[in-house]
């Protein structure tokens, strides 16, 4: 398990057997997150969005209870993320979440399992918060050929974390953290905004804006036309 993240079974006072993972960068992330997005996504505009690598499951429960006109459809690899991502699914009980769905995003052709199925070729959005650094270059790669065949048109990709800028670090702390990334894993790093626009454009969309935010992280948004 993540040391970034801990159990509430784990905490003094409460039930066991509780499932749900708590990740400290959550709370720090979520209002900075939420108002980007409410900039991006027309509040009560009925749609569907699909979120890649939900994690915990407590971003999807907070967009969710903000964008209540939304389907949020919560994705991951792991299964200790989809079980933490059902149990707060469950915890929260609002009707416009979906069970969480296993997701290998790297894949050419996306499948779900379940049998209620993400409305592909309609989303209004795709969200993939802290993904990039921390997985494969060939999953960014899945995520925006996905974004270019699934997004209705205008349509948004947002996605959040460190990225260098004409390939210098924004920071002295994300250079040391890149470092660590590929210490542990040599295909993980922070990637360059450039190195993630150009296969972007190539799947039809378009880097609308660049979103600066806390911590020397940003938002990039990607629209379909």
């Amino acid at each position: 398990m993540p040391e970034w993240t801990r159990r509430f079974d784990q905490r003094a006072g409460e039930h066991a057997h509780d499932s749900r993972l708590d990740a400290a960068a959550f709370h720090r992330n979520r209002d900075p997150i939420l108002a980007i997005a409410r900039k991006v996504l027309t509040l009560g505009e009925p749609g569907h969005a699909l979120e890649i690598a939900s994690g915990t499951g407590q971003h999807a429960v907070a967009f969710a209870e903000t964008f209540p006109d939304l389907v949020w459809w919560p994705t991951d690899a792991e299964p200790a993320h989809v079980e933490s991502i059902e149990a707060w699914r469950r915890h929260a009980g609002l009707p416009n979440i979906m069970p969480a769905r296993v997701l290998d995003a790297s894949a050419r052709d996306w499948t779900f399992e379940g049998d209620d199925q993400p409305p592909l070729g309609n989303l209004s959005a795709i969200l993939a918060i802290n993904i990039t650094h921390i997985a494969p270059f060939a999953v960014t790669l899945g995520i925006l050929s996905a974004a270019g065949r699934y997004l209705k048109p205008g349509g948004a990709l947002l996605f959040y974390g460190p990225f260098t800028r004409g390939g210098a670090h924004t920071a002295d702390s994300n250079q040391r953290f890149d470092a660590s990334l590929k210490a542990q894993d040599p295909s993980w790093g922070v990637r360059d905004i450039a190195e993630i626009e150009a296969p972007a454009a190539r799947d039809g969309l378009f880097l609308a804006a660049i979103h600066e935010m806390p911590a020397n992280n940003f938002i990039l948004e990607f629209d379909r036309p």
